[in-house]
């Protein structure tokens, strides 16, 4: 099927531009995702959604496609008894080290079971996978259901070749298109997990508080170090937790300007991961606020879950 007559209302320009319904957003993103359509019009696609922004309902809709065809591949992963926590890694970082990892193990550290999933998007940014490469982690293609305690990289194209490919347009075009969103805000999990999304500018906050209230996700929000799910090690950052929807700010963002800043690692992957190791042992500290996100993290996925209060597990790091 062409995708001439989408195109034709979506690709009238910023004014102008018409959205699709849901139905039709999820008939066309499936098959962009299945390779149905020419490369012409792939371009065509990514340009004018890019010009245009996605509504909500749209966005909704290539969720729905993502699962679908994730559902149709065999490749939904399966996430057991126990809630877990999902950190997609995509933007990487450029001035600060990247504290991904040390997210993801210090919640681990909890007994919590913990996904990171991405890709390099650029390369001139060192991204998660390089930092966890030195911590002796490789992207997995097991779909078992995570242990608790347990972190696991997978990376983009085992989930979804077609979403790797349609993130893999930027190199070629230069520019984001709908999948740099859309991963932020997925998840892959045939069960509940909790989703853990970021931002980089306000405006995104507003949108993505839309869909995970459409879709009645079990999430948090918060503004992302250079895009990444990881709270500012400069200072407490504003997060917004969703219940099924349902919509709770946590935390509220520091107020005033940061004047006692963190010993924080040289942004390199190797210097990164050593500096992570020596926080998970307990050599030096981490940032107050990114100890505060584990908490809320920990604290919410309890909730979400409702058992019994019991005591957290592991004691192996105490960062």
């Amino acid at each position: 099927m062409s995708l001439a007559p989408i195109l034709r209302e979506i690709g009238r320009g910023r004014e102008g531009a018409r959205a699709m319904s849901g139905e039709q957003a999820q008939a066309v993103f499936e098959q962009v995702l299945e390779g149905r359509v020419s490369g012409i019009e792939l371009g065509a696609f990514c340009a004018a959604m890019r010009i245009k922004g996605e509504t909500t309902e749209e966005m909704v809709g290539f969720l729905r496609a993502t699962a679908a065809v994730q559902l149709r591949q065999g490749l939904r992963l399966q996430s057991g008894a126990a809630m877990p926590v999902v950190l997609p890694s995509y933007n990487g970082s450029r001035r600060l080290p990247l504290l991904t990892p040390l997210l993801a193990l210090m919640l681990a550290c909890h007994g919590v079971p913990v996904l990171v999933h991405g890709m390099a998007t650029e390369d001139a940014r060192v991204h998660a996978f390089d930092v966890l490469a030195h911590l002796g982690f490789e992207p997995s293609a097991h779909d078992k259901p995570l242990q608790s305690g347990e972190v696991r990289v997978i990376h983009t194209r085992t989930l979804n070749s077609g979403l790797a490919d349609l993130l893999d347009v930027r190199r070629v075009m230069g520019l984001r298109n709908s999948a740099h969103s859309l991963v932020k805000l997925m998840n892959p999990f045939e069960g509940r997990a909790l989703v853990v999304g970021s931002y980089t500018h306000p405006e995104y906050a507003v949108s993505m508080k839309a869909v995970f209230e459409h879709i009645g996700a079990d999430a948090l929000l918060l503004r992302g170090t250079e895009g990444e799910p990881v709270a500012d090690p400069r200072r407490q950052v504003a997060l917004d937790a969703f219940e099924q929807g349902r919509h709770t700010r946590l935390q509220d963002a520091q107020a005033g300007s940061v004047t006692d800043l963190p010993a924080l690692p040289n942004a390199d992957s190797k210097a990164t991961a050593q500096w992570t190791q020596d926080v998970l042992r307990g050599e030096r500290a981490a940032p107050a606020s990114l100890r505060m996100q584990v908490e809320q993290i920990v604290t919410w996925r309890q909730h979400l879950m409702n058992p019994a209060p019991t005591p957290q597990e592991d004691s192996t790091c105490t960062p």
